[in-house]
C-alpha cells in the first residue's frame, strides 16, 4: 500500500520560517525599545538635572548617577545587540583595497583573536561584578554590580556574534563591504 502525504506537511514546514522570522522580528524591537528606554531615562533625568540645578538651584545628585547608569548600559547593549556588524569600526583604507578573499581572512583572524581575549577575560569579568555588589552608589544606594552586569552579557554576546561571524567567513560567505564600496555603489 502506498503511503499517503500528509496535506498538512508542507503548510507546517512553510509556516516555521516565517514563525522564526516573526519572532527575531518582534525580539530585535523589543531590543531596540530596550535601547530606546534607556535613552529616554537618561534624557530626562539631564532634563532634571539641568532644571533642577539652574532654575531652582537644588542640584539633584542621584540623576547623575542615573545618567551614567543609562549611557553604560545603552552603550554596551547597543553594542551588542544593536548594531549590526556593517556598523561596526573598520580601517577601510586597507578592508576596502583587498578582495573578498582577504577580507574573509581578516574576519577570521580578528574574530578568533576577538573571541579568545573575550573568553579568556570572562571569568575574572564575573568576579569582579560579583565583588562589586559590595560596593553602592552615593545617592540612589544600588549596588555597583547594577551597572557592571551589562559587561557580562555584552561580552557573551559578542562572543557569539563572532563566533557567526567567523564561521560565515570560514564557510566562504561574503565579507561585509567597506565604506570605500559602499561610497562606489552609489
Amino acid at each position: 500500500m502506498l503511503a499517503r502525504e500528509n496535506p498538512f506537511r508542507n503548510e507546517d514546514e512553510a509556516m516555521k520560517p516565517t514563525t522564526r522570522r516573526a519572532i527575531r522580528s518582534w525580539l530585535r524591537r523589543r531590543i531596540d525599545d530596550f535601547a530606546v528606554a534607556l535613552i529616554g531615562i537618561m534624557f530626562i533625568s539631564f532634563l532634571l538635572q539641568i532644571g533642577f540645578r539652574y532654575f531652582l538651584n537644588q542640584p539633584l545628585g542621584w540623576t547623575e548617577e542615573v545618567t551614567v547608569l543609562c549611557w553604560v548600559w545603552v552603550v554596551l547593549w547597543g553594542a551588542a545587540f544593536v548594531l549590526s556588524e556593517s556598523d561596526e569600526i573598520r580601517f577601510d583604507i586597507i578592508y576596502g583595497l583587498v578582495s573578498a578573499r582577504a577580507r574573509r581572512a581578516f574576519i577570521v583572524i580578528t574574530g578568533l583573536a576577538l573571541i579568545a581575549l573575550l573568553a579568556v577575560s570572562l571569568p575574572a569579568t564575573w568576579h569582579y561584578v560579583t565583588f562589586m555588589k559590595r560596593e553602592h552608589s552615593a545617592y540612589l544606594h544600588l549596588p555597583f554590580n547594577v551597572l557592571y552586569v551589562i559587561y557580562p552579557v555584552f561580552a557573551v554576546a559578542v562572543i557569539v556574534k563572532y563566533v557567526r561571524l567567523v564561521w560565515r567567513a570560514i564557510r566562504g560567505a561574503n565579507a561585509p563591504e567597506g565604506a570605500i564600496d559602499r561610497i562606489e555603489s552609489i
